[in-house]
């Protein structure tokens, strides 16, 4: 049960998103370290655009030697060997800032840590930009946070990682970090979206030398995906189907977005464009059609949303589907899996990040804005890093620690170097993935040819980026 706590936690703070009214949502009322924490909780609403430098301080601004600091974290459970106490984010961080504020010797600083439910992210963070309630220090996932790095209150944190930090952390969890070259956010653990397999499925499509006896994570040549799909499509009954696909609503994007760079498609221009209307972009469009039309995907994929293939798989009517960590407990219980990245041209396979970690605002008090980054830099310094074993450490170090604690997560950490940033960090996502999947559809209808739903989603969903970037305004 534990192993299934570690990783839902996770999904929980990734994927969820989030709307209501600033202060409203802090399920614990916040707890401080180091001093008194106001625990307020201002009425306002709706976020600002403006650049944080040179704004005024809107929470309690440090004077005579003394930093107050509010941290802000969602509800997320946690657990890991490093602390068999820990079982949800907030603890963690409370503990972190008491160590911190003790040794601290840059001026005397009280720390808040303060937990706000999943539903009240956008009223909790951009809603609260200008208000005593806006938070110093962020720790949440990518997926929903790196949108907040266009505020302009989010900080590069170049300046707070070492050498020493570079090194013990893959390069792939630092590109989805960045945005323009800096740093904006800090990566402390994750999980990985892979593929699974039915083994059972496999072996009575004769194809057994795919059925491994170790627990690891394949990788096959899209030729072997050709076949694959072909074999299991020969020995399935008409009502089922080797592979799940689903476009039913704005879900479509992980697993499509990943699937199109299959071909070596970069997915992005150096504008931030989408630019799936290119050989290798229009060739992976056309994969995914031609095996609608094969029949290796539901007939109705259109229709379809991710509960319905998940679901699906776990009946035996779909062979290879979506998986993580979180899935695993579940999956297990229902079917023998095996695990497969998805296809890549170069045979190395591709899988999808979600990162959680830190960020810093900047919110016009230059004294918390260096508390603020000494005390995320003291987490990835002191014992407080181990603590990322309650996921998939971005920490090399702390996987070596917990290699046996973490046994069941290993074949995750030895792909996490496919990992695919599928956001690209860019602005509006949320507008990105309603225009997406209505492309996608048309791609399975079949009505538009391959040119058309490339320029067409390229068009539209560069669109909504641009939106993003109109109202963007990174800190300097």
């Amino acid at each position: 049960m534990k192993k299934k706590l570690i990783s839902l936690g996770l999904v929980t703070a990734l994927t969820l998103g989030l709307i209501t009214g600033c202060g409203g949502g802090s399920t614990g009322g916040g707890s401080s370290a180091g001093g008194s924490g106001s625990g307020s909780a201002a009425g306002a609403s709706g976020a600002a655009a403006a650049p944080a430098a040179g704004a005024a301080a809107a929470n309690t601004a440090s004077s005579g030697g003394e930093v107050s600091l509010l941290v802000k974290v969602p509800s997320l459970t946690m657990s890991t060997p490093a602390d068999p106490d820990i079982n949800i984010a907030e603890q963690f961080l409370i503990k972190a800032a008491e160590d911190f504020s003790a040794q601290y010797d840059g001026a005397k600083v009280s720390i808040e840590v303060r937990e706000f439910n999943q539903e009240d992210e956008t009223a909790s963070i951009p809603g609260c930009f200008e208000t005593e309630d806006a938070a110093d220090v962020v720790y949440a996932g990518y997926f929903n946070i790196a949108t907040y790095i266009h505020s302009g209150y989010v900080t590069p944190i170049d300046d707070i990682i070492t050498d020493e930090m570079k090194a013990d952390i893959n390069d792939s969890w630092w590109e989805s970090s960045k945005l323009n070259g800096k740093t904006y956010m800090m990566p402390f653990l994750g999980l990985e979206n892979v593929l699974a397999f039915n083994k059972q499925m496999f072996r009575d499509a004769g194809l057994d030398k795919y059925v491994l006896d170790e627990d690891v994570v394949q990788n096959w040549s899209i030729d072997e995906w050709n076949d694959i799909l072909a074999a299991l499509r020969a020995s399935l009954p008409d009502t089922s189907y080797p592979m799940m696909m689903y476009a039913g609503d704005n879900q479509a994007d992980t697993h499509i977005m990943t699937l199109l760079r299959m071909f070596g498609c970069k997915f992005f221009d150096e504008n931030g464009h989408l630019i799936i209307e290119s050989e290798e972009g229009m060739k992976a469009l056309q994969w995914i059609r031609d095996g609608f039309e094969a029949g290796y995907f539901p007939s109705n994929a259109e229709d379809l949303v991710s509960n319905d293939v998940f679901n699906a798989f776990l009946a035996g009517q779909i062979g290879i589907i979506f998986n993580n960590a979180a899935l695993d407990v579940s999956m297990t219980e229902k079917q023998e899996i095996g695990y497969v990245n998805f296809p890549s041209v170069n045979g190395k396979g591709l899988n999808t990040t979600f990162v959680t970690g830190f960020q810093v605002y900047d919110n016009g008090d230059p004294a918390k804005v260096q508390a603020a980054k000494d005390f995320v830099k003291y987490i990835y310094e002191s014992d407080y890093i181990y603590y990322s074993a309650g996921g998939i450490p971005a920490s090399d170090k702390v996987s070596a620690k917990y290699a046996d604690e973490l046994a069941f997560l290993q074949k995750y950490i030895d792909v996490s170097d496919c990992g695919v940033n599928f956001t690209g960090n860019q602005p509006n996502w949320r507008g990105v993935r309603a225009n997406f999947y209505p492309h996608i559809q048309d791609l399975l209808f079949g009505e538009k040819d391959i040119e058309t739903v490339a320029k067409e989603l390229d068009a539209d969903c560069s669109a909504a980026i641009d939106e993003g970037y109109a109202d963007s305004k990174l800190h300097e």
